[in-house]
């Protein structure tokens, strides 16, 4: 492939020292928990930090500037951690997350809390990414479920204890503990890997070159991109003068990264991630992953409360429960994929969540809170049974020097996939409650009318058709990852030995 990456010496890859890879696992999982915990820990202290710094119509930043940070660093650290090794990747993604976060602490206004934040996004890229390639290098195929169901673990456990432990820091404490908490943390994790990774030693390649133009262009492009979808709809309508400006801006930056792709000899986003067709099917429908997964996410506790009437807790507790049911079925998988392939047991499990998805707008109005928490168990087993076998089978198609580049493009996939998804599916659930209500009003606005008691009995309904229509589109999202896998994927991954 004309590729001048560092190849292993020998031609081998060889594995880490079992006796070391306990303590380089409890850092990876230490170093997940802050990506994990980042979100859940800063969504139940914006209130305490609003009141404090101010800036309230602009406070939506604080998780966007870091959802932008993270999505488009993730191919440039892969390429990167093929190019030089994964351990000074993470060592410096770490440290750089770690200086957001103090940073983050010492903040004095929103604005500058909202780009620290971002700092904070450009080492979590890093952490995700690095993190989910050294899980495959540490262990053989036959091993990987392991390490990939502790890590789904981290991200359970982070999505329970994350709100609860920012709501007690914020009323107990004071909000900028729950960035300074990172940095023991962090230390932690920092110390660990330091100490106790050792890569195996590598050729150094005589012409290796980091394609700094690509990483810009890339950079630039999904910024652009990315704010067009998060902010559409929401700062300014679909159709305005801002909308278009960004989208046609990021057209004409895509058309640019497409340019001085071709022309680089180590492209940040290398062609073969789009030629090979595991790849491909694997991004296509880890994409679609992230589009669906809005519908639950975002509007279940909407839901939860203006319909079911369930208190902001209790309401978190019924979508929390797919986080259980996950990381069990992931565990599971394996079982299922060694029988009948990683493609079929995908294909089982996200056939099984489209069907789940369609069941939920015939839930009765306006029902218990068992009916919707039962659905989401369900969910979260089918999703564990169709994320995992394509992540573990997509990384045991590609050898080291192409592992990392990757992971990075799976995982920015489903990163994308969640933009869009939440740009999308606010437009259709905006548009439900238009058609229902004669145009009153959005789903925040009808939503706070409900919480003040000034909403009428039709506004309930009428949230509950718009959250329907999101988990019908969800459900098409399912469908079509079903379909690219079905047609593009072929039956049996091209998997190497290790």
């Amino acid at each position: 492939m004309g590729s001048t990456t560092p190849a292993i010496r020998g031609g081998t890859e060889r594995r880490q020292d079992p006796r070391r890879r306990g303590a380089v696992v409890a850092a990876l999982m230490l170093a997940m928990a802050l990506a994990a915990l980042d979100s859940t820990v800063v969504s139940t202290a914006v209130p305490q930090i609003v009141g404090d710094l101010g800036g309230f119509s602009v406070f939506s930043w604080l998780f966007s500037g870091y959802l932008l940070a993270v999505t488009v660093t993730l191919p440039v650290y892969g390429k990167l951690s093929d190019t030089f090794g994964r351990k000074p990747v993470l060592v410096v993604g770490a440290a750089v997350f770690l200086l957001g976060s103090l940073l983050c602490a010492v903040a004095w206004n929103m604005g500058a809390l909202i780009a620290f934040r971002i700092v904070q996004g450009l080492g979590g890229g890093a952490l995700q990414g690095t993190v989910q390639t050294l899980a495959a290098d540490l262990y053989p195929l036959a091993e990987r479920p392991k390490i990939q169901s502790k890590l789904s673990t981290v991200w359970a456990v982070s999505a329970v204890a994350g709100p609860g432990l920012g709501g007690v820091l914020a009323a107990y404490a004071d909000w900028r503990w729950i960035f300074l908490i990172n940095l023991p943390i962090g230390a932690a994790a920092l110390w660990l890997i330091v100490r106790h990774l050792h890569e195996p030693e590598r050729e150094k390649a005589p012409h290796a070159r980091v394609d700094w133009a690509g990483a810009l262009a890339v950079f630039a492009c999904g910024g652009v991109l990315l704010t067009a979808l998060v902010q559409g709809g929401v700062a300014w309508p679909w159709l305005s003068a801002p909308s278009l400006a960004l989208f046609g801006t990021g057209l004409a930056l895509a058309a640019v990264v497409v340019w001085v792709e071709r022309r680089a000899s180590e492209p940040i986003i290398p062609g073969w991630v789009w030629r090979r067709r595991t790849i491909a099917a694997v991004n296509l429908a880890l994409g679609a992953l992230g589009l669906l997964m809005v519908a639950p996410s975002v509007f279940l506790p909407t839901y939860a409360q203006s319909v079911l009437g369930l208190a902001p807790v209790s309401a978190g507790f019924v979508l929390s429960v797919w986080t259980l049911s996950w990381p069990v079925s992931a565990a599971f998988s394996q079982h299922v994929y060694r029988r009948i392939g990683f493609r079929d047991t995908a294909l089982l499990g996200i056939g099984l969540a489209a069907l789940i998805l369609c069941a939920f707008p015939f839930l009765p109005y306006p029902g218990s809170w068992w009916q919707p928490m039962l659905l989401m168990l369900l969910l979260g087993g089918a999703l564990g049974l169709f994320q995992l076998p394509l992540i573990i089978g997509v990384q045991s198609t590609v050898g080291w020097s192409e592992r990392g580049t990757t992971t990075a493009s799976v995982l920015f996939c489903r990163q994308t996939g969640q933009t869009l998804g939440a740009s999308l599916f606010g437009a259709v659930a905006n548009g439900v409650l238009a058609a229902r209500l004669g145009g009153a009003g959005d789903l925040d606005s009808v939503t706070r009318a409900l919480d003040a008691g000034t909403a009428p009995e039709a506004t309930r309904r009428a949230i509950a058709e718009a959250v329907h229509a999101v988990y019908l589109g969800a459900a098409a999202a399912a469908a079509l990852a079903f379909v690219v896998l079905l047609l593009v994927a072929p039956r049996r991954f091209p998997v190497l030995q290790d």
